[in-house]
């Protein structure tokens, strides 16, 4: 197991995380993974494009796994 650091990017906006969770590879890429759909749900929308992504630092601080999650939206099209 080795300790990994989950820093998010939210539509540009950098949050750094310094407390770490110890896990093996394959719980690190799951766990990244699995926390995007709820910082997506988090946030209050101002665009119709919206770039998530959680980037995971290792305890040397180089980024060894990136997982991200765009939510796209828009009004549906009128009948013509």
């Amino acid at each position: 197991m080795a300790r990994y650091f989950f820093d998010t990017i939210e539509n540009g906006q950098i949050v750094r995380h310094d407390i770490g969770a110890d896990l093996s590879l394959s719980e690190m890429r799951e766990e990244a993974r699995r926390v995007l759909p709820s910082i997506a749900a988090d946030q209050m929308l101002s665009t119709d494009l919206n770039e998530f992504v959680v980037q995971v630092r290792d305890e040397a601080g180089r980024c060894v796994y990136e997982a991200s999650l765009t939510l796209i939206s828009k009004a549906p099209l009128s009948p013509a």
